[in-house]
């Protein structure tokens, strides 16, 4: 197999330490040298001073947990070219494996160009990105905390879910700080909803009628402290979001867009908040030139089909796992766009639905909203709905062909006779 670089580096990644080989041809000889180095700043400048020493053109690394990301920022400083792989494309064949084999293995792959560059955003974009990304983690962490609510009401046989969808709104916020304020009568209870609520007083009160003991309001105080405390957090993540936007606009580049208008303009699609923008963009970044087309960023998203075939028979195949942050996002902006009336999104989702089931429907949508984002920020366009009626405006010949395949599959066999016109 030809060898694309001669003088190369492989780096085994581990949380104390890290295994480097150096793989070096001189003419028709090649050498290894191996050495570990400690992953604290003064063994990884060393790593970097030894790596420049060997005079190493391409550095790889698997993207081990969070490990890999000191090392990078480290050597990013150095005069070589670094590449990080996805583990999973690069595993060793079964045998013995040790941590200086596996370098071996990532220096010879490299050496021989066979290893794919993961997309590895400028530190600006990963600070976004955990901005984003510890936000969402503590958004699930106080929806856990409405859950501890909702139980801890159920043990007390208090039906407050039942009859408003919101526990910590208005009303029931009121509700839940009176009870533990030792308000016991259900009638007072219910005298504090909202009149805009849809329940009537008179169910309210049959639902707040329950046997609520010092126990239950202990833990009512205390997951609502916690979801108070969480909802604070958040507060703070959101202005340090802002702040960092900011910055993004003041630093731009001549001739780039404002990240704020990049952000305002992918609002335009169905189910996409501000919120969501947010978060999208920190994931893929605004420079859609890393990607060929639409197809990889739905790959590398892990919204394409799977596949599995073996001797002509395709079997079931799930989703890849791809940016499971990015994934989860568009899925929830793809639930909101399918509401959307009159929307291509909400005719894509009913007209798969009934064929592939809603879990596959809705993939689909996110695949199409991720596409539309892709020619957003490529050609710097605006949001364009093709209409509910899109798949009706196909050609003839292709919805007779699909009517006659579904007519097929409920036992009828059609022959199409064109009507002549009519001269």
């Amino acid at each position: 197999m030809e060898v694309m670089h001669k003088r190369v580096a492989g780096l085994d990644v581990h949380k104390a330490t890290v295994v480097a080989c150096a793989r070096l041809v001189v003419g028709r000889k090649l050498t290894r040298e191996c050495r570990t180095f400690a992953t604290t700043t003064a063994g990884l400048t060393e790593l970097r001073g030894w790596l420049t020493a060997c005079r190493c053109t391409q550095v790889a690394m698997e993207a081990t947990g969070v490990y890999w990301m000191p090392v990078w920022k480290l050597l990013s400083e150095g005069e070589f070219e670094l590449t990080v792989a996805n583990a999973a494309h690069i595993k060793n064949v079964p045998g013995r494996k040790t941590d200086l084999n596996d370098a071996m293995w990532i220096a010879d792959l490299l050496a021989h160009g066979l290893i794919k560059a993961s997309f590895v955003p400028d530190e600006a974009f990963q600070e976004l990105r955990s901005l984003m990304r510890t936000r969402k983690q503590l958004v699930r962490e106080q929806t856990r905390h409405v859950q501890r609510i909702q139980k801890t009401l159920e043990e007390a046989n208090i039906k407050l879910a039942g009859v408003i969808c919101d526990v910590m709104g208005v009303s029931g916020r009121r509700m839940i700080e009176a009870m533990i304020a030792g308000e016991r009568d259900a009638q007072r209870l219910a005298a504090l909803a909202e009149r805009s609520l849809k329940a009537s007083p008179q169910e309210l009160a049959e639902a707040l009628h329950g046997r609520l003991t010092e126990h239950h309001r202990f833990l009512l105080q205390l997951h609502l402290g916690q979801w108070d405390a969480l909802d604070a957090a958040i507060r703070q993540l959101d202005e340090q979001t802002a702040e960092h936007i900011e910055r993004f606009d003041a630093k731009r580049k001549d001739g780039e867009p404002p990240f704020r208008h990049l952000m305002a303009r992918l609002c335009g699609i169905p189910g996409v908040s501000m919120l969501s923008a947010t978060a999208i963009l920190a994931e893929i970044g605004r420079d859609m030139g890393r990607f060929a087309t639409a197809g990889h960023l739905i790959s590398w998203a892990g919204l394409c089909p799977g596949q599995n075939e073996s001797a002509g028979k395709r079997k079931p195949a799930r989703l890849r796992k791809g940016a499971p942050w990015l994934k989860t996002t568009l899925v929830q902006c793809a639930w909101a766009a399918k509401r959307k009336k009159n929307s291509y999104y909400m005719a894509q989702f009913y007209r798969l639905q009934n064929r592939r089931g809603p879990q596959k429907a809705i993939c689909a949508v996110a695949a199409s909203i991720l596409t539309a984002i892709y020619h957003m920020l490529k050609n710097d366009t605006r949001h364009h709905d093709l209409g509910a009626d899109h798949f009706h405006r196909r050609p003839p010949e292709a919805q007779a062909k699909r009517l006659v395949a579904q007519l097929g599959k409920l036992g009828f066999e059609v022959q199409l006779h064109p009507i002549a016109a009519v001269a």
